[in-house]
């Protein structure tokens, strides 16, 4: 990995701070729980960590609805204890993400409550986006656009007087007030938070919601607002990557250049940037913008070697070509778990979901690039599918009454130990319970468990980490296809590393003699097996 870029080739673990590790017996983790955590996380091999938010927050969309970004809430502890936790962390050579939510806040921040205390068309009002209603009355929303979780996405207020009053927009859930970044108070507020945490040591960003921020002037109607209420992506044009955005993009690099300038210490944004097409999410990392963005076609991908083909040489055309690298995923805190998305739908099963989804996070560590990934993943964690509705606490299943697309599945809290719950998750007392509760089969994927198996997913993670770090062909680079037979995909990096992908359920012969340096599950040598990844090393000039 090259010294100074650190991050083109960095491999991140998205820590969701409330599932990880309880330090306090109160069922939710914390940062000291994180803190006890990163020695497990370095016996991993990761280069950084990505904290989910911890400010003071209602925890309407656990944390995404920030009441105050300069502080933390102490349900996770408080600032010496984040203090501690990035000393810690760097003592260990891991670099420390924060997440950063600046498209909206939470309805509890002070800002939200001035404008609600003060009327219309004040100062306190316009940092937000307040609007009159339509119709004779008032009674109907500014516009027609949808909510990202359900419903519209403006809510109405009543005045001091006791009237109901102007509506205000709120992309997310009314607890979610969006910012309005036309106002200039708001990237100034922004530019103060930042160097707050730049001061404290942290080495980046995670941004939520990148293509956000910016809404169009006019706040026009949609001109298809069902299409907008059917999927979490960002599709509405009128509300998200508006072209303004990048120049805030321009003045936080060049806030994160000036930190990097004094210290020689490189600060990383990366973005949560859902858009259309690698072309536009190319213009989000050209070379005075993010450094990184997100790039989910990966993870959306269906399990089919022609379409992982092509969404990897599309983001290795379009991205990796203004001069960045590609940011890869297979999962996060929002998404469907990789064993259960690829075909698992309960334990017990098939086991093809979980073949197939180490075969996939070996192909990732091989692409040219960097790599996050989400807590869990490497132990193989299923989505837990069968949650009772009175536990669920995603803000989705509150606004729509429905259990699609929820989220509290993959957010289960991390078993570590032991055969019930709460599995070494938190340290009170037999009765506590974690925040959400887990089953009885995760004592199966318990971190205990998986560092005394050499056949886990949490070995395979490990050794292909490890190889990554060791190899000059892995990391940043280039990639070369070369020819395969039906339903299987294989590159070269380098001269000689050969990564091949056997998505069909049949074995093939293997495109390289000899044993492989990793596989995903059994791989007899001049056999690549169905559902399997492999590594290899060729001592023969590899042909196209």
């Amino acid at each position: 990995m090259s010294k100074c870029h650190w991050w083109r080739d960095a491999v991140i673990y998205q820590v969701y701070v409330r599932s990880f590790l309880d330090s306090t017996g109160d069922g939710v983790g914390d940062l000291a729980g994180v803190r006890a955590g990163l020695p497990y996380l370095k016996k991993l091999g990761v280069d950084g960590i990505w904290l989910s938010p911890f400010y003071p927050s209602p925890q309407a969309d656990h944390g995404y609805d920030v009441a105050d970004y300069c502080d933390v809430d102490p349900l996770f502890g408080d600032l010496a204890e984040f203090d501690g936790l990035v000393a810690a962390a760097h003592r260990l050579g891991i670099k420390v993400l924060l997440d950063i939510v600046p498209n909206h806040c939470s309805s509890a921040h002070p800002w939200f409550r001035e404008a609600l205390a003060s009327p219309p068309g004040s100062a306190a009002r316009a940092r937000f986006h307040f609007a009159d209603g339509r119709g004779p009355d008032g009674s109907e929303p500014p516009n027609n656009w949808h909510a990202m979780f359900g419903g519209p996405a403006w809510s109405r207020v009543t005045e001091a007087d006791g009237r109901p009053g102007q509506w205000y927009l709120h992309m997310f859930t009314p607890e979610q007030p969006d910012w309005n970044w036309r106002n200039p108070a708001i990237p100034a507020e922004f530019d103060r938070i930042l160097r707050f945490w730049l001061d404290r040591g942290v080495d980046g960003f995670r941004i939520d919601v990148a293509a956000g921020l910016f809404k169009h002037p006019a706040l026009p109607d949609s001109d298809d607002p069902e299409a907008d209420a059917r999927t979490r992506d960002s599709v509405n044009p009128l509300a998200w990557n508006q072209p303004e955005v990048h120049d805030v993009w321009r003045h936080w690099r060049s806030v994160c250049d000036e930190y990097a300038a004094r210290d020689g210490r490189e600060r990383l944004l990366v973005g949560e940037v859902s858009v259309p097409t690698a072309r536009e999410h190319a213009l989000y990392v050209r070379p005075d913008e993010l450094h990184q963005a997100f790039f989910f076609d990966l993870l959306g991908a269906p399990w089919d070697p022609d379409a992982f083909r092509k969404v990897i040489s599309e983001a290795m055309d379009d991205i990796a070509g203004t001069g960045s690298t590609v940011t890869w995923v297979l999962n996060n805190h929002d998404q469907v778990r990789t064993v259960t998305r690829y075909g698992e739908p309960a334990p017990g099963g098939s086991g093809l979901g979980a073949a197939r989804a180490r075969a996939a996070a070996l192909l990732m560590l091989a692409l040219p690039g960097a790599a996050y990934i989400y807590q869990g993943e490497e132990l193989g964690l299923p989505e837990v599918v069968d949650l009772p509705d009175d536990v669920l606490t995603d803000p989705i299943f509150r606004r729509t009454g429905s259990r699609a697309r929820i989220r509290d599945g993959c957010r289960v809290p991390l078993p570590w130990s032991g055969q019930a719950s709460p599995f070494g998750f938190t340290s009170g007392a037999e009765s506590a319970k974690p925040w959400l509760p887990q089953p009885d089969y995760f004592a199966e994927y318990a971190t205990e468990r998986a560092l005394a198996d050499t056949r886990s997913f949490w070995h395979l993670y490990r050794d292909g980490l490890q190889l990554r770090a060791a190899l000059p062909q892995l990391g940043e680079g280039t990639l070369r296809w070369l020819d395969s037979p039906p339903g299987v995909l294989t590159f070269v990096r380098g001269d000689d590393l050969v990564c091949a992908v056997n998505f069909g359920t049949a074995p093939v012969p293997a495109p390289v003699s000899g044993t492989p340096l990793l596989s995903s599950g059994p791989c007899p040598a001049g056999e690549l097996p169905g559902s399997t990844a492999a590594w290899w090393i060729n001592d023969l000039p590899v042909s196209s």
